[in-house]
């Protein structure tokens, strides 16, 4: 049974899809102004294990991925410039550059990391219609009203507004926590569509039926997951972020435009912990998957360190969890290239020990995507004398279908190019040294070498160098 927790009731559900055997699922992605950060990749990351979670368990999964190319303001609070505009003069290129631009490295850094892409991408400016239409529809059912800046979603119409957040709607009145303009009825009401100012001209704009302008950043989405998976689905998720804004009013404005349920869970993914360090696009203080490269990590040992923590729990990003991540990955791999060379097959007598540890996986996994007890699965299985190599590589490789790091297409020629020219030549002066007897070098040679985190076997042949 597989038990997914949902915002919406703070609680595990039970997976229950609309369809049987069939689920419809959307994500918030990328607003692609700039790189996206690693504390973006946690997000993605987690959505990929959602993913992959409800395939093992034979679910049909129509998976769509919004790409935020407009309006998406610098505040969530429907004020300043939008991001995209802001970012295009900053960088002197037209909006639909940079939206190209950052889209392109995104997927690069996808499938560096192997997430599965999504069945379908759909960007904001491609569903322009439908995001009219959507107001309109608002419009007509007495929702919406018009200022100076823009047409607006009224809150107050809306009895359960803000279930997904929770929000204490008088408290916010009261505490005026937010700033909001002085021609919103309400603290909490939106933008659906935002008027272009009369003395600028915008590089992204349209004629609506309220005057020239553009959407609004909650509206996008709504308009999309409905024109692909229709008024009704099974799961939205995203980022902790955008529970008490973005999502709440998507709710809003798709059930006041449909007149019913939404969505039936929404998951949310917990921050990156950075310490004192805020990651943030629009300071342009954050740490790209293109830092971890050129710092001598790969891609995947990012990914083994995102498995070493549950979705919902923040997770402490440093450079030494990191290493240790790398030193795991490395030790998982080592063996997993071990076993591939052995002549061990599996056994049939040996299918009722495998067909247990697949269920404690499953249990594992079905368990709200439990990854760090899955992977203590996986390692107790590595361990496990009692099955040879053959039969833990059948584990292996099954288990690999969720954790995505690359395990079963893994080969040593693969592992070989990895190693660093420094590190090919000081186990070539150690082969020298050894040549002329100078053992005490030779030795001295071996421990530099595994102090940068790589270790030298001899064989007949010569030697190998693996990561340690």
């Amino acid at each position: 049974m597989l038990k997914l927790f949902n915002t919406l009731s703070r609680s595990k559900e039970e997976f229950i899809p609309v369809s049987p055997g069939k689920a419809g699922m959307y994500s918030c992605g990328p607003t692609v102004y700039n790189y996206q950060h690693i504390g973006n990749f946690r997000t993605f990351f987690f959505e990929d294990i959602l993913l992959r979670v409800l395939r093992y368990n034979g679910i049909e999964v129509k998976y769509v991925m919004n790409i935020t190319d407009v309006g998406h303001l610098v505040s969530d609070q429907d004020e300043g410039e939008d991001k995209m505009e802001k970012s295009a003069k900053q960088l002197g290129k037209s909006v639909f550059e940079l939206s190209e631009f950052y889209t392109g490295f995104f997927f690069r850094d996808r499938d560096l990391l192997n997430i599965i892409p999504p069945d379908i991408y759909t960007k904001a400016t491609d569903y322009i219609k439908e995001q009219i239409d959507m107001v309109k529809c608002l419009e007509e059912k007495g929702f919406t009203y018009k200022t100076s800046d823009g047409i607006y979603f009224d809150t107050s119409l809306l009895k359960d507004y803000g279930k997904l957040a929770k929000l204490d709607i008088e408290g916010l009145k009261e505490g005026a926590r937010i700033e909001f303009s002085t021609e919103k009825k309400n603290i909490t009401d939106f933008a659906l569509w935002k008027l272009s100012p009369e003395n600028e001209k915008r590089q992204m704009e349209w004629e609506s039926p309220w005057g020239i302008g553009f959407p609004g950043w909650h509206i996008e989405c709504s308009a999309m997951s409905k024109a692909i998976l229709g008024n009704h689905f099974d799961i939205h998720c995203g980022g902790v972020d955008h529970i008490p804004i973005h999502h709440t009013n998507e709710i809003a404005q798709s059930e006041a435009c449909n007149g019913e349920k939404f969505v039936n869970y929404w998951l949310h993914g917990e921050f990156l912990d950075m310490g004192n360090e805020k990651m943030s696009k629009s300071t342009g203080r954050f740490i790209t998957l293109q830092t971890l490269i050129d710092k001598g990590y790969s891609p995947l040992d990012y990914r083994f360190f995102l498995l070493t923590a549950h979705y919902r729990r923040k997770q402490k990003f440093t450079f030494e969890a990191l290493d240790a991540a790398k030193n795991g990955y490395n030790n998982l791999k080592s063996r997993v290239l071990n076993m591939k060379s052995s002549d061990e097959k599996s056994r049939d007598a040996s299918a009722q020990i495998i067909s247990d540890y697949k269920i404690s996986f499953t249990e594992k996994i079905n368990d709200d995507l439990n990854m760090p007890e899955a992977m203590a699965v996986l390692w107790e299985a590595v361990k496990d004398n009692s099955l040879n190599d053959g039969e833990k590589l059948d584990i292996i490789y099954n288990f690999d279908k969720v954790f995505g790091l690359g395990l079963e297409s893994l080969n040593s020629d693969d592992e070989k190019s990895e190693i660093p020219d420094e590190i090919k030549k000081l186990a070539e002066n150690r082969t020298e040294a050894k040549s002329q007897k100078d053992f005490k070098k030779a030795d001295e040679i071996r421990e530099l070498v595994k102090q940068k985190g790589y270790d030298i076997s001899d064989s007949k042949e010569g030697f190998t160098i693996r990561k340690i």
